[in-house]
């Protein structure tokens, strides 16, 4: 995204009054075949999804230092999961979906990366029977709650959080935030579309109307959720949010790492890294990963 379009987006959000409503997923299992092949492949190119999953394997990382195990709720084929892993080894992570296809995905791709510290559980992530009550150190979640049917499903989610979560454990929940504007939706998911296949963009123009409200996080973080949680958005236009517990310090090696890997970006997707780190530091969030020196 330009500067100019990142304006103009940002000018047309302000203005706008909401004319979007959220449009849910028929489903919060996404198990049929094409559709869970297309998504596995959109996340494990380097592209707009994969850029992502970098920013936040960074990001929850910091977060999750100190901790033993952490739980992810809703890993999908776990492309985001094995990244974090893989830099945080001393760390043993339970992958929960509800998809036992992406699940098949997820255990193949874990053992082809030779990752030894994570596992998988098919859960329903607002119910969680096979997780006892405090037995997490952290919880994270990516890209994935706005599967969820209902503002309902949200919350319970959300509970589910504080339950599994150990007292003063740590929290990292990413996702797409509703935008106002059916043209902001069009703009951001036709953004990569030249580099990706048709279904790839059409399913990632579904997943930003099926978002949640910036106001429905918030709330419900504040109801739901631990106490020393924040919320942070992208600066102006809530395309995303985070919600998340303090960082802590990264290992020299691991930001060593971080720096590598974005290096080892192609160019455009260097720049949407950055405008997404960016973004979230003119929205609040500090403590940028990828700086090192």
């Amino acid at each position: 995204m330009s500067r100019l379009e990142l304006l103009k987006t940002i000018i047309r959000e302000v203005t706008a009054t909401r004319t979007l409503t959220r449009e849910p997923e028929p489903t919060m299992v996404m198990n049929e075949p094409a559709q869970v092949e297309a998504y596995v492949a959109a996340g494990r190119r380097r592209g707009t999804l994969g850029t992502s999953y970098l920013f936040h394997a960074a990001r929850i990382s910091q977060v999750i230092q100190g901790a033993k195990n952490v739980v992810d709720f809703a890993c999908g084929p776990a492309t985001l999961l094995a990244e974090v892993a893989a830099l945080n080894p001393h760390i043993t992570f339970l992958g929960a979906d509800l998809s036992e296809n992406m699940l098949r995905h997820a255990q193949s791709h874990v053992e082809s990366l030779g990752l030894s510290n994570v596992r998988f559980a098919l859960e329903d992530i607002t119910a969680l029977p096979g997780l006892a009550d405090h037995s997490a150190d952290a919880v994270i979640s990516t890209m994935s709650l706005h599967q969820l049917p209902s503002r309902d499903h949200l919350r319970a989610c959300f509970e589910q959080v504080t339950r599994v979560l150990r007292p003063g454990g740590a929290v990292y929940l990413a996702d797409f935030g509703l935008v106002k504007s059916l043209q902001t939706v069009t703009f951001m998911s036709q953004m990569d579309a030249p580099n990706q296949p048709g279904h790839v963009t059409e399913d990632y123009e579904r997943s930003l109307r099926a978002a949640f409200q910036l106001e429905d996080f918030k709330h419900l973080a504040e109801e739901t959720l631990p106490a020393h949680v924040r919320v942070y958005t992208t600066f102006a236009v809530p395309f995303m949010v985070v919600i998340k517990t303090r960082d802590h310090a990264l290992p020299r090696k691991t930001r060593r790492r971080l720096a590598y890997m974005r290096s080892r970006l192609e160019p455009r997707y260097c720049r949407e890294l950055d405008d997404l780190r960016r973004s979230f530091s003119l929205g609040g969030l500090r403590n940028d990963p990828f700086r090192f020196g």
